[in-house]
C-alpha cells in the first residue's frame, strides 16, 4: 500500500472500528509473552481506560531506565509510556508518537492523573501527533535519545526502512532499540498487504525476517538479537482462509546503536554480571541465548562485550579482555525460534 492509503486504513482502524482489546480478530496484537512481574504491579497504577485501549505484541521495555529518555513509536492509548513515565523516573522524560487522535485523546487525557499518582511535581511524559516515518518535524533531534520502543506498531508503517532510519538518527551513540512486533516466515503477498482487516491485525504488514536483517544491515545495524519468540495463532477462519500459509511470530528484538561486526568474533574476552541491575539480582537475559548469572564468567565475542561494556549497561558488568588479540569466530548458539519459523531468527546477524 501507498503511504496515505495505508495510514488512512490503520488510522481508521484503531481510531473508528476497534474499541477495546476484545474487538481484535486473531492474537497478533495482544500475543507475546507476559510482563515482568514488577511492571504487572505497576499495572495496577494505571488508569483502566488507558490499559483497556491497549494493543500489543509483547513486552518492549528493558531495563536500566531510571533518568533517561525514552521515545515510543505508535504510542496509542499511552500504556507503555505510562510504565515507562514510573520507571524512568521524575529526572527521566518519556515522549509518545501516534498518529491516531482517538488513541492520542484517551493518552492526553490521563496525564494529569498519573503524575499525580507518581508523586511527580511535573508531567515527564509528553504526547507528540505524527508519523513515525517523519521524526523531524515533531522536532526530535539528532542523537537525542536514549531508548526507543515500540509495541507491535513498526509492522503497520508503509515505509519500514524510513522508520528504522529515523530511529538511528535519533539514537544516542550506545542507544538501544527495544521493541516487539509481528515477523512472517515469507514475504505477506502484495494482495494480503493491503487487506485493510490484516492490516490493522498486525498482519498484513508483518515484515519476512530475513527482509528485517538485511534492511538493519542497510541501515548500519549489522548485529540485533531476539529476545523472544512466540507463534501467533490466527484464530480466526476468514484470515485462516486468507492467510493461512504464512507462519506469523511475535519477537521482541533489541539493537544498539554502536560499530559492531556483522559476525560473532572471538577476542577471548569474557563477561561478569555484577547482579546490580534492579530487579535482577542473580540473572540478566540479554537475549534468548545469553543469560548471564551473577558472578559467573561468561565467554563472550566482541559484540557482546560492547553491548554490555559501551552503552547504559556498562556500570553493571566487568569485561575482561580485550580486542588485541583474534582467534577467528565466535562458538555462537542459535535461537529457538527455529523450532517454528523454519529458519534461526538470527541468521546473518552475529549470535
Amino acid at each position: 500500500m501507498q503511504a496515505q492509503p495505508a495510514h488512512e486504513a490503520v488510522q481508521e482502524y484503531y481510531g473508528k472500528i476497534l474499541s477495546t482489546q476484545q474487538d481484535l480478530k486473531t492474537s497478533a496484537c495482544c500475543t507475546g509473552e507476559s510482563l515482568p512481574q514488577d511492571l504487572r504491579s505497576l499495572l495496577k497504577e494505571l488508569h483502566p481506560e488507558v490499559t483497556e485501549k491497549f494493543y500489543g505484541c509483547g513486552s518492549p521495555i528493558p531495563s536500566c531506565l531510571d533518568g533517561m529518555t525514552v521515545l515510543d513509536l505508535g504510542c496509542g492509548s499511552g500504556r507503555d509510556c505510562f510504565l515507562l513515565s514510573r520507571l524512568v523516573g521524575e529526572g527521566g522524560q518519556v515522549i509518545g508518537v501516534d498518529m491516531t487522535d482517538e488513541q492520542l485523546a484517551v493518552a492526553r487525557r490521563h496525564v494529569g492523573y498519573h503524575t499525580e499518582k507518581f508523586g511527580y511535581a511535573r508531567p515527564n511524559v509528553r504526547f507528540l501527533k505524527g508519523y513515525i516515518e517523519d521524526l523531524g518535524v515533531l522536532g526530535i533531534a539528532d542523537a537525542s535519545v536514549d531508548v526507543v520502543i515500540s509495541n507491535c506498531v513498526l509492522n503497520l508503517s508503509p515505509d519500514k526502512e524510513r522508520v528504522f532510519a529515523e530511529i538511528w538518527r535519533v539514537l544516542k551513540p550506545g542507544g538501544e532499540l527495544y521493541f516487539s512486533d509481528v515477523f512472517a516466515d515469507r514475504r505477506v503477498p502484495p494482495h494480503l498487504a493491503g487487506d485493510p482487516v490484516l492490516l490493522g491485525e498486525c498482519l498484513g504488514g508483518a515484515l519476512y525476517l530475513e527482509d528485517f536483517r538485511r534492511l538493519m544491515a542497510r541501515i548500519g545495524c549489522p548485529d540485533y538479537r531476539v529476545v523472544s519468540s512466540s507463534p501467533i495463532a490466527l484464530n480466526n477462519p476468514d484470515i485462516e482462509r486468507k492467510a493461512g500459509m504464512i507462519g506469523f511470530f511475535s519477537l521482541t528484538v533489541r539493537a544498539f546503536k554502536l560499530e559492531l561486526e556483522d559476525r560473532c568474533e572471538d577476542y577471548g574476552q569474557v563477561a561478569y554480571y555484577l547482579g546490580s541491575i534492579p530487579g535482577s539480582p542473580h540473572a540478566f537475559q540479554l537475549d534468548d541465548h545469553h543469560l548471564l548469572q551473577t558472578g559467573r564468567p561468561m565467554p563472550v565475542c566482541g559484540n557482546t562485550a560492547d553491548m554490555l561494556g559501551k552503552t547504559r549497561y556498562t556500570p553493571h558488568f566487568r569485561i575482561a579482555g580485550d580486542t588485541a588479540v583474534h582467534y577467528g569466530l565466535f562458538a555462537c548458539g542459535t535461537a529457538p525460534l527455529a523450532q517454528f519459523a523454519g529458519k534461526d531468527p538470527a541468521a546473518g546477524a552475529c549470535c
